[in-house]
This record gives structure tokens, C-alpha cells and sequence, in this order.
């Protein structure tokens, strides 16, 4: 490029010089036709653009055609990452929502857990409820029987020992034992019978 340069300052130089004995006959006007001047302006014109079109733009051309190539490849290259963080994006978004949905799922699935859990909880504490108030019914039930058992003893003991000292004889005999203790127990399921009988009747009044 340097000595393209300096052949075309040369030869811009040299034109003055080699056009001057044109006009070295006499004086010529301004506006008056110089041939010499003419024909080698157009030398050195044609010259300097057989040399520029030859060695100059050949690589200019190929300078823009190489920037051109950059650009457009670079523009490829910002439409291909474009389109990837549009794909990239969508992934995200599509695992954003699956993993919602996941999370969705197993809150629902541990709110249901729970309400079993919960419910199962309940039913069991009614169970043990019901169980200890069986139980203690039960306890109650043999205590009471225990008890009147042994008020019942307590009672023959007594009926013998009033009679023996009524008659001044000794009653304390199995068969003594048996008859009043048969007694005692018609009594009190008369008892019972007529306890019945008396709420029955205070409940239809």
C-alpha cells in the first residue's frame, strides 16, 4: 500500500512538469484548452485507476465483504443465543411449574395424611376412652358385687347370732347358713324388683 502511495504522488507531481512545454509557445487564458495538461491528466487518471482496481480495491473490497461476513455471522451467533436463552427460559419456566406442582401435590398429600392421622388419633383416644369406662364399670360392677357379698355374709352372721340368742342354740350350721342366705337374696331381688318397678313408674308419670 505504501508504494502505491508514493507512485501516485509521484506521478501527480510529475504532471505540472511534463505538461509545462505545452505552454511554454505563449500565454494561455484560464479558460482556454491545455491538450498536453488534458492528456496526461487523463494518463495518470487511467494509470492510478488501473493500479487502484488492481492492487487498492480488490483488498478494500475484500475488507468490507470480510467485515460484512463478521457482522452477519455475528448476528447468527446473537440469534442462535437468543433462541438458546428463549429454550433455556422455557425449560426453567416448565420445571418452575413442575416443581409447583410437585410441591401442590405433596402439601395436599400431607394435609390428607394429616386428617388421617388425626381422625385415627381421635378414633383411638375414643377407643382407650371407651375401654377405661369399661373397665372401671366393670371394677365397679365386682366391687359392688364384693361388697353385697359381704354385707350378705355380714348379715347371716347377724340373723344367726339374733336367733341363736332367742332360742339359746347353736345355728351356726350349714344348712341354717344356706336357708337364711336364700332368704336374704329373695329380699333383696324384691328390693331390687320394686326399685325397678318405682322409677318405671315415676318415669310414666
Amino acid at each position: 500500500m505504501s508504494k502505491l502511495a508514493t507512485t501516485a504522488a509521484l506521478l501527480l507531481v510529475a504532471t505540472p512538469a511534463w505538461a509545462a512545454p505545452a505552454g511554454e509557445g505563449g500565454a494561455t487564458g484560464l479558460m482556454s484548452p491545455n491538450t498536453g495538461l488534458m492528456f496526461w491528466t487523463l494518463v495518470i487518471f487511467g494509470v492510478l485507476w488501473f493500479i487502484l482496481s488492481r492492487y487498492v480495491f480488490p483488498q478494500i473490497t475484500g475488507a468490507v465483504q470480510a467485515r460484512e461476513r463478521a457482522l452477519l455471522e455475528a448476528i447468527e451467533a446473537a440469534t442462535r443465543d437468543r433462541e438458546a436463552a428463549a429454550r433455556l427460559l422455557d425449560e426453567h419456566r416448565a420445571q418452575i411449574e413442575g416443581a409447583r406442582n410437585e410441591a401442590q401435590r405433596i402439601i395436599a398429600e400431607g394435609r390428607a395424611t394429616g386428617e388421617k392421622v388425626r381422625a385415627q388419633m381421635v378414633e383411638d383416644t375414643r377407643q382407650q376412652q371407651q375401654e377405661m369406662l369399661d373397665r372401671a364399670r366393670q371394677e365397679i360392677q365386682r366391687e359392688k358385687e364384693s361388697a353385697i357379698a359381704e354385707m350378705r355374709r355380714e348379715a347371716v352372721d347377724l340373723a344367726i347370732a339374733a336367733a341363736e340368742k332367742v332360742i339359746e342354740k347353736n345355728l351356726d350350721s350349714a344348712s341354717n347358713r344356706q336357708i337364711v342366705d336364700s332368704f336374704l337374696a329373695s329380699v333383696a331381688a324384691s328390693g331390687h324388683a320394686a326399685g325397678a318397678g318405682h322409677r318405671g313408674g315415676g318415669g310414666a308419670r
